[in-house]
C-alpha cells in the first residue's frame, strides 16, 4: 500500500492572513522552511509565472545533487520555463503535472506526470508522489492550491511566518487559504515562536 507524503503548508502572510500587498522577509521564511527538510516541493502555475521573469536573469548553477524535486501543477500547459527551473539550484528536477485534458506542453523536453481527468487529482498525484519513496511535501504556492489541498482533507501542518502588518485593501481578496475560507478542522498547535523583526512563527498539526 502507497503511503501519500508528509503535507506542509508553510506562507508567509500578513496579520489578515494575506499574501500580498506587503514586502514578505524571505531570508526568514525560506530558512525555516529548511525545518521540514523536503523530499518534494509542490506549488502551482501561477506561482511559478510570477517568478519566470526573475528566472529568466537568475544564475543558473544546474539541478542540485540530493535536493527536492519540485512539482508543479500546471493543468493548462501555461509553464514554459522549465529549463530555468531545473537549473536554478534549488531542486533536483522538476515535474509539470497535468490532467488528460492538458494540452500539450509547448517544451517537451520536462518530465510530466498526467493524474485526472479533468483537472489535476491532488490525492493521486500525492499518491505518486509517495510511490517515487517521497516522504515529505512542502506546499510553496498561493491560495488556490493551498486551498484545494485543505478542501480534499490533504494537509497535515499549516506554516504561517505572520508579520506585524496589515495588508488590507492592498492585498484584494488573496488569503493563504484561497478565496474561500479553509474546511473547519482542528489544529493543534505545534509551535509559536517570536523571531526577530517582531514576526512569529505559528505551526499546527491538523487533526482528523
Amino acid at each position: 500500500m502507497t503511503v501519500r507524503p508528509l503535507v506542509v503548508v508553510h506562507v508567509a502572510v500578513s496579520l489578515d492572513g494575506a499574501t500580498t500587498g506587503f514586502t514578505p522577509d524571505v531570508g526568514t521564511y525560506y530558512a525555516l522552511a529548511g525545518t521540514w527538510r523536503e523530499d518534494g516541493t509542490l506549488t502551482g502555475a501561477d506561482t511559478v509565472l510570477a517568478q519566470e521573469p526573475a528566472l529568466a536573469s537568475a544564475p543558473q548553477p544546474g539541478p542540485a545533487p540530493g535536493g527536492p524535486l519540485l512539482a508543479v501543477v500546471d493543468g493548462r500547459a501555461r509553464v514554459r520555463g522549465w529549463a530555468a527551473l531545473r537549473a536554478a539550484g534549488h531542486w533536483s528536477d522538476v515535474l509539470a503535472v497535468g490532467c488528460d485534458r492538458t494540452p500539450p506542453r509547448a517544451v517537451r523536453s520536462v518530465r510530466e506526470l498526467r493524474v485526472g481527468r479533468d483537472s489535476v487529482d491532488l490525492t493521486a498525484l500525492l499518491a505518486e508522489l509517495g510511490g517515487r519513496g517521497l516522504a515529505t511535501v512542502r506546499v510553496d504556492s498561493g491560495g488556490a492550491l493551498t486551498g484545494a489541498l485543505l478542501a480534499a482533507g490533504l494537509v497535515d501542518e499549516v506554516s504561517l511566518l505572520v508579520h506585524p502588518l496589515l495588508a488590507g485593501p492592498a492585498a484584494g481578496s488573496r488569503r493563504w487559504y484561497g478565496g474561500r475560507p479553509p474546511p473547519a478542522e482542528s489544529l493543534t498547535l505545534e509551535e509559536c515562536r517570536q523571531l526577530d523583526g517582531d514576526l512569529v512563527w505559528l505551526r499546527h498539526r491538523v487533526r482528523r
